[in-house]
């Protein structure tokens, strides 16, 4: 039912960007499958002017979500890419956020080289 009613909202916006990355990871960490919650949620974030809001926490779980329930986004995986690599540090990230969004990134088998790269000269 939770996941329906946000299906059906016309607007995520009142949702803060902790709520959204709490909702997908705990579907996937249930193993309760529901596309349509997933791919509301992505297209939401996708759609955001900026992902300055997410805190790293954030943008970790959310990408951990879909890759541990199967969930396909490119386009999800594409803007988080290009923020982290726009980011002029990383220090924000603890370590265990960005094994998390590298683990993330390659069990969806979405490549990001310049990605993986920032990461590893971090």
């Amino acid at each position: 039912k939770v996941a329906n009613h946000i299906v059906d909202s016309k607007s995520l916006d009142r949702f803060d960007p902790q709520a959204l990355a709490n909702i997908v990871w705990a579907y996937a960490t249930a193993n309760v499958p529901h596309s349509k919650l997933f791919q509301k949620v992505a297209n939401h974030i996708v759609e955001s002017d900026s992902l300055d809001r997410f805190k790293p926490q954030e943008l970790s779980n959310a990408l951990w979500a879909y890759s541990a329930a199967g969930v396909r986004h490119p386009k999800l995986f594409q803007k988080v890419a290009n923020h982290i690599v726009d980011s002029k540090s990383l220090d924000r990230f603890d370590p265990q956020a960005l094994a998390n969004i590298v683990w993330a990134y390659a069990t969806a088998n979405v490549p990001h080289s310049k990605l993986f790269q920032k990461v590893a000269n971090h």
